[in-house]
């Protein structure tokens, strides 16, 4: 592992910032490298005191979430990544940038970026070449290491013949690893020289290959570089070697230069032997540097460039900030170390944004000043600088206080003589500075001669108020108050002040009260000393009841809720001034009793209707005055509102409504006492009426289209299209409509199509309605109209001088087309139009079908005329003319050529010609390439190979002959196709702009990137919420690189991705980003319950709002009385949803609502309810009626509670059918509080639940849809596109399984391939194109759907070949050119390579009587190639090779050479003939005799083989044969000889039981065990046969590597295939998975008891003999890559053969195949094949069946018997059911050895009825399966009992007799349901057909 720090600066606190600060313990980590052999950990950067929470996240903003395994984020803040296969390398975890945050009370700080990288461990050689140098010159030997590893690999030493090479006098090892050896001498050519090399991070050592150095004597020679460079970087400070050596004679002179000047003399800069060496670099040592060397005979340089890098350095001041609330902060960032860098603000770890109150100036924002700070606007201030991978952060911490007004010393109370001097202070602070006022006895202190009021300023901006009194009096005492207040609040203080006098009351005025509202009354009193302070009313001392409070320290009277008949009066105030002397004041209070008003409601209106609405104040003092009002508006005249005011009612009259009376109306009551309002909301229900009708209008192919139609009314309607197809009566459908399709439904009502197709043609309907009124509706008429496209294009054509051609284009649309020839100008750049009146064009157009044909003729063509034509001159006076054809494929990297030269230019042979093409420039900028091809006939051909994408090219073309090269001609352009963007939009940063838009900027990809021309962004982006699904995912494309995404769900977090596209289609898309929208006030709360729970308790439960628009930080919970008019209010803590309201009056209503609070406040209110403490309080529900959806496998609970006086009783049903009791079990209970629990919940759970609730007073009841989340089905996989490097995969998603899709995983694998790659999709993509395929190559495919419960079945393995063939030799082309008597030459062209490139070619010969080969040295394919030094007149074989990605072609050949004297040489065999007739003959006899003497050998050794295969196999089977002979042989019978075959399928699968039906899925429980005797193979001779199907699966062992499988939480059905098998270790099996299929013949009849979800239908006789089967097809399936099959797709392996054995030897006893034909398939057990299995199965061993490695044993046998009458077809097949993970089935007892045993104990007989039937398959409830038990003997059914079997029918198997414990422990367990109806019937059923899959 290796961290990489940019300083080894650290970081201190001084101590008063210990209290609470955050730091970083290590702000230098920027990179960490490590080797995915070891893994790594990474400590959080980032502490804090006290203690903070750490995270890591991703540098998209994403929280780095724990993947076991794999990675994990330890409580400490310690981040592992765990070692891992390179198999499992995942970038977004494996190769990211991360960053950490600290989190506590005083902030949140945000590390710099750390960059983790995992290096995968990967095979690499290293080598080195042999060198020479001159005797006392350098030789310099270079360590080669691969590209792909250089930056990892360190040379650590040099060897010479194996031992290390050490720095010194003659030898020298440079920094860059580099072995340079001086004044070399002869004797160092003895010697090999090697490096030793180590992987940083794996630690893997290499030794590369030995060199050998050359050393010649000195020559006179120019310099020669050695060893130079081209750029090196270094961080300042360190030290840097730029080498520069050269070789050459005499030794050549050096000399440096930077930026073309002579290196400046420095201490720091060393000329050494190796070039020039700069000690502690420095950033001005930044530049380019060269090397001149030079000697007498020549000269040369090194050019590099030197860059030196300063770590980014941030500082941010001022260091320290306090403020206040409402302040202005600045903040100030410098960078030093670069001038290029991104700078970005950060608070608290989230990005700063500009805005109102937040700017940011400086060239790089570098200066952030924020104004009006608010309180959360405290904390951590980071400043982030980044450059590439490099980053660097400062901080600082912003601290506001509160504003708000804070006395920190006043005046306390105290006694004073007269006449002394008295000074009172108050001591404040706040922001801004507060303004003080004082009172004595709450009248104002004013200024006089006595008192003086002042105040100070202290150094840290408190005020400091005084109020001094100089010759105090008695009146002076009193109560004195200072008061504090400024913008961000108030705060008072007070104190009593005495004053030593005769004691006295300060005179009191009379008070107002107001009825049901508090009220004190103070007793002023001056002098002192007093005694006591007493209040009386009516002579009564005060308090007399207990809403009356006396404060007699300070003469303070509280009277709690006011009534006026009791509370209204006089009171009195008795102070005790002297024993026995009192002195009193009195006061009159009078009690005004405000409005109030009968609450009231508009009922439902329609326009139109009339409107009374009375307001009625029922309480409250007269005169009382009351007004009306409309949305907080005096309601204007001429809305024509009556408004009728009689003594204390008021009424509101519309005598025809209309929509303008729709709003929100407020009666206001008013007397003396208080204003009162009472509103409700008027809404004027309207039907609905078109705004917008639609009307007939064109839309244009391919382009989008817009139908129009908006309507009104109230409620808003809803607006529905319909569609009819065509011009004919329409015939309305509804329209699937959904956002991100072809087809959308806009805001507005409009219908929105985007790309009109020609079948979207026909009539609209749009229909509005809002159940007011009847619908409204209209049709129109969408005429698609077809704009002209050509749809067949001219070719190029080539002519000669003289010739006249024809060029046809072919177009189609709309009429009429006008058709327009045009030809391309070279020199003007232009085109200019053809006139077809001209004497040389014709043009001629007709019309074919719907097609227009245009054909232009062109008389006389010369080369000038065409764009493509030019002349050039050939080694002499006459020209010639090329004509180059241009022809684009489906290639973007490709470019065809076609040369013909005109013949009368030629002026000899062509030989040869030379093809160069550049890219185009304006200046001529690039280097030509040039080829050089041989001339091979009239015409030639030549593709220029991997150019780039979307190019232009500049073309020239020189031919040769035998005078010489000819002139170039003048150069042709042609452009290669254009592709889809190579590379995502870079930059994606995304801002919440507010709580429903994000605003998103990128950088366009370079030119390069984009491959064509850039039509626009596509913005794909969905809502991640957060229940875990996934929103919808949306898409709008966008020409600017940015955009405002608007409409969004507020507080929500977004993905989003960005993709360039071209005419070509889109491009790669970025990665995600995450961002979340701002929060906002929330909705409503979802639903609000209260009910009463005794005479003064009220329990109120609330739903979360259904828009949470934020965090929740509380709930509000209001409660109002009616009378008097007091409104109570209760916090909430967020996570609770239940309140218990107390000391309510009982039998009064109260008004109950609820609000939700975030940070931005309080929300909408919910429903105001109404509720009624009682006594007798009837039960109620406090949960609601919902959805409960949770994944399987997992523990639920269905919430109930309830309350009531008394408690009430709680009950569950489940819907099924009808409600019936919920079934209570070990899996499902109630608990104490009502809620009902299932554990480990399954997909037959899902359903509805209803909880009833009942006491004596009532009954409540709530309906709960437990919804079960599985994992999803398996999409259907399809191949749609394929080139010669790639393949695209599409494909149709499954059934989510009740979640949304969050990705998939595509599998792919070479044919014959263990090795599978693996790809994460996003769930938005619908297929994918894999790039970088050999061509000419099989692949197979697999792809898995995720959602939130987990991977989903696997797809079919599905297969696809990329374009391409093996190499081919032309039949029209000779290989000979010429041969004569030493040399031949071959005509190579006749090879093509099959549209894959030749990637190896070798060619052999050799004398016919040699066993010596020839190989001939050529390293490519060429068109000719010639053989020399062959020996005259002798005969040669030649032999050729050519290979391709896509396979190998061999061509062999004799030949022979000719004589001296050029004639050719004898035949190889050669035969005196003198009857040409009697020689063929002769021939054909021996031919016969040959080929019979061939046949009867292979015959002969055929049956050799069978008869010892036989013998072997009865061998190895001959202890099985014992348990089958003490069984007596069955009776033949002429019946069975008309039995119908019955198929058992048997499927054996790796993990566990899985098999899914199409209608329905059951399950088996766990430890289950099939009970099978003697009996269930047991039949009469009289009964007939019928079909059944058995599948049964057990569970495997191990798993070897290949694709993705996932069994930790398995769905029923699921197949996750594996393709490949890894050869296991000795303690674990081959994985494997078999299934087996048995077709055996069973009677008519079957009456069988089986007690699992295995259905037999063959009870046997006591003692009969087993007729299971006329025909056995069995075999464990084999998965071959031409064979995909749903079913199983598996290999075959170990364990499976034992019972295959068994099976072939059960079936080979059976009577009806006595004579059968069995067919064995034999294949080659591994030496694990013996093992016996540990999970699933009996553990046994059986000698019979073991194997010893590589002997052979059967994979197939097939019994064909004479093929029985065909009763019935086989319409039924097993009704499979589905295992829970984690479950075992045991293997059918007939497969095991302890069944075979027991296959003696005889049974009852059995009777069955007679019946002519068929088996159908049945549903069924899951079966429990007993212990295995003995065999019992079965009730016979008499023939009444029996049914026949029809189609959709199915017949059930009768439990066993209840007579003994054994036959009762195999009785159907009695909760589940019974399979007969009451007549003993079987039950219908509607599934015939089933499908099974195997789980690999």
């Amino acid at each position: 592992m290796h961290h990489v720090w940019i300083t080894a600066a650290g970081f201190f606190m001084s101590s008063e910032d210990l209290h609470s600060s955050l730091y970083f313990v290590n702000a230098s980590l920027q990179e960490v490298v490590f080797a995915s052999t070891t893994g790594t950990l990474v400590p959080c950067p980032a502490a804090a005191v006290p203690p903070a929470t750490l995270r890591w996240y991703l540098a998209t903003g994403e929280e780095s979430y724990n993947v076991p395994g794999i990675r994990h984020v330890h409580p400490n803040g310690t981040l592992q990544i765990f070692h891992f296969p390179p198999s499992s390398f995942s970038k977004v975890i494996h190769d990211n940038t991360y960053y950490c945050t600290a989190e506590n009370p005083s902030g949140k700080i945000r590390s710099q970026d750390v960059h983790i990288k995992a290096v995968l461990r990967e095979p690499y050689t290293v080598r080195v070449a042999d060198q020479t140098a001159m005797r006392g010159s350098v030789a310099v030997f270079k360590c080669i290491i691969p590209s792909s590893v250089e930056n990892y690999i360190t040379v650590v030493s040099w060897e010479r013949d194996t031992l290390p090479i050490i720095s010194g006098a003659r030898f020298l090892i440079t920094s860059t690893g580099a072995l340079y050896i001086l004044d070399v001498q002869k004797e160092d050519e003895l010697f090999n020289y090697r490096c030793m090399t180590r992987h940083r991070y794996t630690s893997e050592t290499r030794q590369s290959n030995s060199a050998r150095l050359f050393v010649p004597d000195p020559t006179n020679s120019a310099p020669a570089i050695l060893d130079g460079f081209e750029k090196r970087e270094v961080m300042a400070s360190h030290r840097v070697e730029l080498p520069c050596k050269a070789s050459g004679h005499p030794a050549p002179k050096y000399r440096w230069l930077k930026n073309n000047r002579p290196l400046e003399s420095d201490s720091r800069f060393h000329q050494s032997v190796t070039g020039l060496l700069i000690e502690r670099a420095q950033p001005s040592d930044t530049g380019s540097y060269v090397c001149e060397v030079w000697n007498s005979y020549g000269n040369t340089e090194v050019i590099g460039r030197l860059t030196v890098k300063e770590p980014l350095k941030v500082v941010v001041s001022p260091r320290k900030v306090k403020g206040s609330v409402g302040s202005q902060v600045s903040l100030t960032c410098s960078i030093t170390g670069s001038d290029e860098y991104e700078l970005s603000w950060y608070r608290n770890g989230d990005k700063i944004s500009a805005g109102a109150n937040v700017r940011m100036n400086g060239i790089n924002k570098e200066n952030l000043v924020m104004d009006g700070m608010a309180k959360s606007d405290g904390g951590v201030y980071q400043c982030f600088a980044r450059k590439a991978k490099m980053s660097a952060q400062d901080f600082v911490q912003v601290v506001l206080e509160d504003g708000t007004p804070k006395i920190l010393s006043a005046f306390s109370e105290k006694v004073v003589g007269p006449n002394e001097f008295v000074s009172l202070t108050c001591h404040v602070k706040g922001t801004p500075q507060p303004a003080v006022t004082w009172m004595l006895d709450d009248d104002v202190v004013m200024k006089d001669s006595r008192r003086r009021i002042g105040h100070s300023i202290t150094a840290e901006g408190n005020v400091v108020s005084y109020l001094n009194i100089s010759h105090s009096q008695v009146r002076d005492s009193g109560v004195y108050r200072c008061t504090c207040n400024n913008s961000a609040g108030t705060v008072s203080y007070q104190a009593r002040i005495n004053v030593r006098g005769p004691a006295d009351i300060r005179p009191m005025k009379n008070l107002t009260a107001i009825a049901g509202r508090d009220m004190y009354i103070h007793c002023h009193v001056i002098g002192y000393p007093y005694y006591s302070i007493k209040w009386y009313k009516n002579s009564n001392l005060l308090p007399f009841n207990d809403r009356q409070r006396a404060f007699e320290n300070n003469g303070t009277l509280k009277l709690l809720n006011v009534q006026k008949e009791l509370d209204e009066g006089e009171y009195s105030c008795h102070v005790l001034v002297q024993p026995q002397l009192f002195k009193n004041q009195s006061v009159h209070v009078t009690v005004k009793v405000p409005p109030f008003i009968q609450p009231f409601e508009f009922p439902r209106y329609s326009i139109g209707h009339r409107v009374f609405v009375p307001c009625v104040v029922r309480s409250g003092d007269l005169p009382i005055s009351i007004t009306w009002e409309k949305d907080g508006k005096p309601i204007n005249d001429s809305l024509g509102v009556t408004i009728d005011n009689i003594d204390f009612t008021s009424s509101l009259r519309i005598s025809n409504l209309q929509r303008m009376h729709n709003g929100t109306y407020t009666c206001i009551a008013q007397n003396d006492a208080a204003v009162v309002k009472y509103q409700s909301q008027l809404i004027v229900r309207v039907p609905p009426r078109f705004k917008v009708q639609p009307q007939d209008q064109d839309g244009i192919y391919g382009k989008s289209v817009i139908l129009n139609c908006s309507a009104d009314g109230e409620p808003r309607p809803a607006i529905e299209w319909k569609y009819s197809k065509g011009a004919g009566v329409p015939q309305f459908q509804p329209i699937a409509l959904n956002s991100g399709f072809r087809v959308q439904l806009l805001g507005n009502g409009s219908l929105l199509i985007k790309h009109v197709l020609e079948e979207d043609a026909g009539y609209y309907l749009c229909k509005v309605s809002n159940d007011v009124g009847a619908d409204v509706s209209k049709s129109m008429y969408l005429n698609v109209k077809i704009p002209a496209m050509i749809t067949s294009y001219p070719n190029n054509s080539l002519a000669t001088k003289g010739e006249k051609i024809e060029m046809s284009c072919k177009t189609h649309g709309e009429k009429p087309i006008m058709v327009r020839w045009e030809k391309e100008v070279e020199k003007e750049k232009q085109s200019h139009m053809i006139n077809p009146d001209m004497w040389r064009h014709t043009v001629m157009v007709k019309n074919v079908g719907d097609e227009v044909v245009s054909t232009l003729q062109v008389r006389f063509f010369i080369c000038a005329l065409s764009c493509l034509a030019s002349s050039i001159g050939l080694s002499g006076t006459h020209t010639y003319c090329y004509i180059l054809k241009v022809t684009l494929y489906n290639k973007v990297h490709k470019l065809t050529l076609v040369i013909a030269p005109l013949k009368h230019l030629q002026n000899g042979v062509i030989r040869g010609y030379q093809v160069c093409h550049r890219e185009h420039s304006i200046n001529g900028s690039h280097q030509f390439v040039c080829i050089s091809m041989e001339a091979t006939g009239e015409t030639e051909s030549l593709s220029l190979n991997n150019l780039k994408k979307f190019t232009e090219y500049e073309v020239v073309v020189q031919a040769s002959n035998s005078a010489g090269p000819g002139p170039a001609s003048s150069e042709v352009r042609a452009t290669t196709m254009e592709d889809v963007p190579s590379r995502a939009p870079e930059k994606v940063v995304a801002t919440a702009a507010s709580p429903e838009s994000i605003s998103l900027y990128w950088q366009t990809p370079s030119r390069e990137a984009l491959n064509g021309v850039l039509q626009g962004f596509r913005i794909i982006y969905w809502a991640n919420l957060l229940d875990g699904e996934l929103g919808e995912i949306r898409n709008v494309t966008t020409q600017k690189a940015q955009l405002e995404l608007e409409g969004l769900e507020k507080y929500t977090n977004y993905s989003i991705q960005v993709l360039a596209f071209t005419r070509a289609g889109d491009g790669v898309r970025s990665d995600q980003i995450y961002i979340r929208t701002k929060e906002d006030v929330p909705g409503p709360p979802g639903g609000v319950k209260a009910a009463a729970a005794s005479s003064s308790v009220v329990y109120v439960s609330w739903l979360p709002p259904l828009k949470l628009n934020g965090v929740i930080r509380k709930y509000t919970v209001f409660c109002s009385s009616s009378y008097p008019t007091v409104v109570s209010e209760f916090e909430v803590a967020p996570d609770e949803f239940l309140y218990r309201v107390h000391n309510l009056s009982r039998n009064r209503k109260y008004s109950i609502w609820v609000m939700a609070v975030t940070a931005a406040g309080r929300g909408n209110s919910s429903d105001v309810i109404t509720v009624e403490p009682l006594a007798k309080a009837p039960a109620k529900i406090l949960t609601f009626s919902g959805t409960v959806t949770t994944p399987w496998m997992r523990d639920v609970i269905l919430p109930c509670r309830a309350v009531g006086d008394p408690p009430p009783a709680i009950k569950w049903l489940k819907e099924s059918g009808s409600p019936a009791p919920a079934v209570i079990d070990g899996r499902r209970s109630i608990h104490g509080n009502g809620s009902f629990v299932i554990k480990t919940v399954k997909a037959e759970d899902s359903g509805y639940y209803t909880c009833v609730a009942s006491n004596n007073w009532g009954t409540d009841e709530i309906i709960l849809n437990l919804q079960v989340q599985v994992p999803p089905d398996q999409p259907r996989l399809t191949v749609t596109k394929t080139t010669t490097t790639s393949i695209t995969v599409s494909w149709i998603p499954g059934d989510n399984g009740g979640s949304s899709i969050r990705g998939y995983i595509l599998q792919y694998s070479e044919d014959n391939s263990e090795k599978w790659g693996s790809i994460s999709i996003s769930p938005s993509e619908r297929s994918y194109r894999l790039e970088n395929l050999n061509c000419g190559t099989w692949y197979k495919f697999t792809l898995t759907a995720q959602n939130a419960v987990g991977p989903g079945r696997i797809s079919e393995i599905i297969e696809a070949k990329t374009h391409g063939k093996e190499p081919q030799f032309s039949k029209e082309q000779e290989l000979f050119n010429s041969i004569n008597g030493t040399c031949v030459k071959l005509n190579l062209i006749g090879w093509n390579d099959g549209g894959c490139p030749i990637t190896s070619f070798t060619l052999e010969y050799r004398q016919l009587d040699s066993p010596v080969w020839t190989k001939v040295k050529c390293t490519s394919l060429t068109k000719s190639l010639n053989l020399q030094d062959l020996q005259e007149a002798t005969w040669y074989e030649l032999q050729m090779k050519v290979y391709n990605t896509a396979g190998l072609a061999e061509k062999r050949v004799k030949f022979a050479t000719l004589n001296y004297d050029g004639s050719t040489i004898p035949p190889l065999v050669k035969t005196a003939v003198k009857d040409p007739v009697k020689k063929t003959s002769n021939e054909g006899m021996k031919m016969m005799v040959t080929i019979s003497c061939i046949l009867v050998g292979m015959v002969l050794l055929f049956v050799l083989l069978m008869v010892l295969r036989r013998r072997r196999r009865e061998q190895r089977l001959k202890r099985l044969v014992v348990f089958f002979s003490s069984k007596n042989t069955r009776p033949s019978d002429t019946m069975n000889k008309q039995q119908q075959t019955l198929r058992m399928h048997i499927d054996i699968p790796r993990a566990q039981l899985l098999i899914e039906e199409r209608d329905t899925m059951e399950t088996v429980d766990d430890r289950s065990t099939v009970l099978l005797t003697d009996n269930d193979f047991g039949e009469t001779a009289k009964q007939k046969s019928a079909t059944v199907t058995h599948s049964v699966h057990y569970q495997s062992l191990s798993q070897a590597t290949g694709p993705l499988v996932d069994v930790s939480d398995v769905r029923p059905g699921t197949n996750p295939t594996s393709r490949r098998t890894a050869k296991a270790g000795p303690a674990a099996r081959n994985r494997y998975a078999s299934q087996w299929t048995l077709n055996r013949p069973h009677p008519p009849v079957s009456v069988h008891t089986l007690s699992t979800d295995w259905r037999l239908g063959t009870p046997r006789v006591a003692g009969s003999v087993d007729k299971e089967s006329d025909s056995y097809s069995v075999s464990p399936s084999q998965d071959t890559d031409r064979a995909r099959s749903s079913m199983v797709s598996t290999e075959s392996a170990s364990s499976t053969y034992e019972e295959l054995a068994r099976a072939y030897e059960h079936a080979k006893m059976e009577e009806q195949l006595r004579h059968a034909k069995f067919t064995i398939t034999e294949c080659f057990i591994s030496d694990t094949s013996s093992e016996q299995m540990t999970a699933g199965t009996n553990d046994y061993t059986d000698s019979l069946t073991s194997s010893t490695p590589s002997e052979s044993g059967i994979c197939r046998f097939t019994a064909s018997p004479p093929k029985p009458q065909d009763v019935c077809r086989v319409i039924n097949m097993a009704v499979p059911k589905a295992h829970r993970p984690g479950e075992l089935v045991h293997l059918p007892p007939y497969l095991r050895m302890d069944f075979l045993l027991n296959r003696g104990v005889s049974g009852a007989s059995r009777e069955v009825a007679m019946g002519q039937a068929c088996l159908e398959p049945q549903k069924t409830r899951s079966l429990k399966r007993p212990a295995l038990l003995e065999p019992t003997p079965m009730e016979v059914p008499t023939s009444r009992d029996v049914q026949q079997w029809q189609p959709g029918t199915a017949l059930t198997l009768p439990q066993r007799e209840a007579g003994t414990d054994l036959a009762q422990a195999a009785k159907i367990s009695t909760s589940q349901e019974s399979l007969l109806d009451s007549r003993g019937h079987v039950k219908q059923s509607n599934n015939p057909y089933t499908k099974s899959y195997t789980l690999v």
